[in-house]
């Protein structure tokens, strides 16, 4: 018999996703409609949107404040931002309504940050619906504890009572276990679509990219994709370009609310001609723009895992990254992890000496770069590809999962 999932999202495609939304996607696209059947329960935010609708295996129920055609900046600011308050009881009061016309099988909260807390009082009025909840944080866990502290005992209970806790990395695993959760949590990591990521592009198609950026073939090409914030360490970046030869110069692929400060950051700098502010980019271009760059960076402060870490690492750029949070499981450094092949070049948190002394080594040392990103792009493919993540999704979380019951 087909399984009703109720899932609890802050937010959900078309527009304001992240990597928690794409993860949702990917899986559910993934398994057999004939067998599942999945609702999401999210933010509506635009008003452009409808209540509801059905995307992909999933069919959509919106809910909240909103605004024609927010831009991601305001969603932060009045009214938009107090959804994520009011999300805390709007989605149970909805999804309380949906179970009596659609008698779900399981709930899944997506991150325990603001998704928990309705999904706790969901299991509370219905005890016998199983209840997943993966974590997805990237934010650190003090942070996220601190925005929770006035849910403070239903977010603790979001831990408790979860039948099954999923985590995106084993930092993340050892919070849900400090935050009382009493099995073992599951760990199975975010995907990319590696074969999308890996496709070769021809010299011309590179140069006219590079022509598009204003940039020679022969200047050094840092990139980032990344939302314009505190916890990315864009910023850090922007620092070391100081410590840089002139040639070497950063792509900035992403928005967010940080974006005016690392502008303004740039100009105190003078390095505002080598600071490419280039918004958003699709996703169906985006393999063409890492490829015609040469190093990914992103020197995050904190991670829950990092999606585009792994999807540079399959389009076979060295990457320069801390070992914060999630990031520890996949990105190994040769001088910092001697029993591992290495996979990148480890810098700490607020360093942008060490990120210099990073982009040097790339440079000067292509026969290093070539092993360290073979054994990347192999590690991606093995372990980080959306087709096996979902098929462990559904024997090692779902099918468990309704055994139990």
């Amino acid at each position: 018999m087909k399984k009703k999932i109720l899932i609890f999202s802050l937010a959900y495609y078309p527009k304001h996703i992240g990597g928690a939304e794409v993860a949702i996607k990917e899986i559910t696209d993934r398994l057999s409609p004939k067998h599942y059947e999945f609702h999401v329960v999210c933010n509506q935010y635009d008003s452009t949107l409808s209540k509801t609708e059905k995307i992909g295996n999933v069919t959509v129920h919106r809910i909240g404040i909103t605004t024609k055609a927010p831009s991601i900046t305001e969603l932060r600011k009045f009214p938009l931002h107090l959804n994520k308050i009011f999300y805390q009881w709007l989605a149970f009061f909805e999804a309380k309504r949906l179970h009596k016309e659609f008698h779900f099988d399981a709930i899944w909260a997506m991150m325990a940050h603001s998704c928990g807390v309705p999904a706790v009082q969901f299991k509370n009025a219905f005890p016998n619906v199983p209840y997943l909840l993966t974590l997805q944080e990237g934010d650190p866990p003090k942070v996220i504890e601190r925005k929770m502290f006035f849910f403070g005992l239903l977010f603790n209970e979001s831990f408790k009572k979860a039948d099954t806790i999923q985590v995106i990395s084993s930092f993340l695993g050892r919070w849900a276990k400090k935050k009382g959760y009493h099995g073992e949590p599951i760990l199975i990591p975010n995907a990319v679509d590696t074969a999308h990521f890996m496709q070769a592009y021809a010299d011309h198609e590179r140069s006219a990219v590079r022509h598009e950026l204003g940039v020679s073939d022969t200047d050094t090409l840092l990139v980032t994709t990344s939302r314009l914030v505190h916890k990315n360490a864009v910023d850090d970046v922007i620092r070391a370009l100081v410590l840089l030869p002139p040639s070497v110069k950063f792509v900035v692929f992403g928005v967010g609310p940080d974006e005016e400060k690392l502008r303004a950051l740039a100009r105190e700098l003078a390095v505002t001609d080598r600071v490419l502010f280039r918004g958003q980019i699709g996703h169906d271009v985006m393999p063409k723009y890492l490829k015609t760059c040469n190093i990914f960076i992103r020197p995050s402060r904190s991670e829950g895992m990092g999606n585009s870490f792994v999807e540079a690492m399959a389009a076979e750029l060295p990457v320069i990254a801390t070992q914060e949070g999630g990031i520890a499981d996949f990105l190994f450094d040769e001088k910092r992890n001697p029993d591992v092949a290495p996979t990148g070049w480890a810098v700490d948190a607020n360093a942008p000496e060490q990120i210099k002394t990073a982009v040097e080594d790339i440079v000067t040392h292509p026969e290093k770069v070539a092993q360290v990103v073979a054994t990347a792009k192999a590690l991606a493919i093995e372990k980080y590809d959306w087709d096996l993540i979902a098929k462990r999704m559904e024997q090692e979380v779902f099918q468990p999962l309704f055994s139990d019951k």
